[in-house]
Parts: structure tokens; sequence; C-alpha cells
């Protein structure tokens, strides 16, 4: 049976929800129950929009739909038009801290769901998770890369964002300041690569000399 746009509005809206009480009960049907009961509907109904072979595929549902929110939400609070007038680092800085405090208070429930992303089973479902959230990151950001940069982007910046999730997790700073720094840091990096790459893909007859290059770093002009 095919899901319809209902059937995903629902999922989205209760996985809050089921993240708070993950946090307790983990990614499990008691954690949907307790959910539903909060949003005051059938809890019979809300499992069932989490069906699944295994209660490790369910709580990847669980888990899918809770990121998907975070989406949804990160582009309603900050569509394209609100961040255009930043530089590109503070782009992709403001929105990976969007989902940081989208998170903030539900570091269990995070903790717990890299313990269920990280399953070899699910590793799969879990790229793409990273991808989609890279893909609707570097759309707000303003990206419109149709070449090899958009793939190179979005698998740069969900390897970024999986490992600050990893730091989140376990980190104890007040207002979260190691994950910021450490995200600082790895945003850092994909500016660098970023800028190494437009250098190597620039025609041939402006690309820098690498051999007068590495000649005045073993001969520097005196």
């Amino acid at each position: 049976m095919t899901d319809t746009p209902h059937d995903d509005l629902f999922r989205r809206d209760l996985a809050p929800l089921i993240a708070d009480a993950a946090a307790f009960d983990g990614w499990t049907d008691a954690a949907v129950n307790a959910a539903a009961e909060i949003a005051g509907v059938d809890p019979a109904a809300a499992r069932f929009a989490f069906a699944g072979r295994g209660a490790s595929s369910r709580a990847m549902a669980m888990i899918t739909a809770w990121t998907g929110s975070i989406d949804a939400d990160m582009a309603e609070n900050l569509p394209a038009s609100r961040l255009a007038t930043l530089p590109i680092r503070e782009r992709i800085r403001t929105l990976v801290e969007f989902r940081i405090d989208a998170m903030t208070g539900r570091e269990e429930a995070l903790r717990r769901a890299l313990i269920e992303m990280a399953r070899p089973g699910n590793l799969a479902a879990t790229a793409r998770l990273g991808w989609k959230s890279a893909d609707v990151m570097w759309r707000l950001a303003g990206d419109t890369a149709t070449d090899y940069n958009h793939y190179t982007k979005r698998a740069t910046l969900a390897g970024v964002y999986a490992a600050t999730l990893s730091v989140l997790a376990e980190d104890r700073s007040d207002d979260h300041a190691d994950t910021r720094a450490f995200l600082g840091r790895r945003i850092d990096g994909i500016m660098r690569f970023e800028k190494f790459k437009a250098q190597v893909l620039k025609p041939k007859g402006e690309r820098p000399d690498l051999v007068r290059l590495l000649g005045r770093l073993r001969y520097p002009a005196r």
C-alpha cells in the first residue's frame, strides 16, 4: 500500500513527541503509545503509521519521521530568502545550528537513534537520511549546482552533519558549545575544500602553475 501525503504529515507531526518519549522508552511502540496519548490520537492508528516487519524497521520509520520533521521546520523557519544576505559559510552554520537547537533536550533520544541507525541493516536508510537533510540544507543555502558539484557538496555536508550529531549526543557543555565549536571547524574544512575544488576546476589558463608554485616553495624569493 502506498503512503499518502496525509500519512507522511501524520507521522511528521507525531515524530517530535515520539522523540521526547524515546529518551525513556527507546524508539519503540511504547514511545509511539506515549506520543499518541499526548497528541490525543488513537494509539493503534499511531502504531500502524510506523508499522514495519521488525522492531528495527519500526524504529527507523520513527527516526525518519523525526528527521523529516526537522527538515520541514528548518525550511519553514530559514527559507532561502532569509539566508540570502549571509556568506555561504554562515548559511550552512545557521542551518546546522537550527538542527542542533531542535535536538536540544532530546540528546538521549538522539543517542538511541544513532545506535539504531548504525545497525548493519539500517546503514543504507541512514545514508539516505543524511543525504536528504544535506540536500535540503544546500538548497536553502542557495546551491544550484547540477554537475558533480551537486553530489560532492551533499556528500561532504552529510559527513560533517553525521559527525556533528555524534558529538552532540555526548555533549554536556553549556549551550552545546563543544558541538558548535566542532561544527565551526568542520565547516571551515568544507569551505577550504570548495575553494580548492574551484581552483582545480578553473580553465587551464586560469589555474595556478603548480610547477612554479612548487619552485617558489623550494626556492623562495629573496
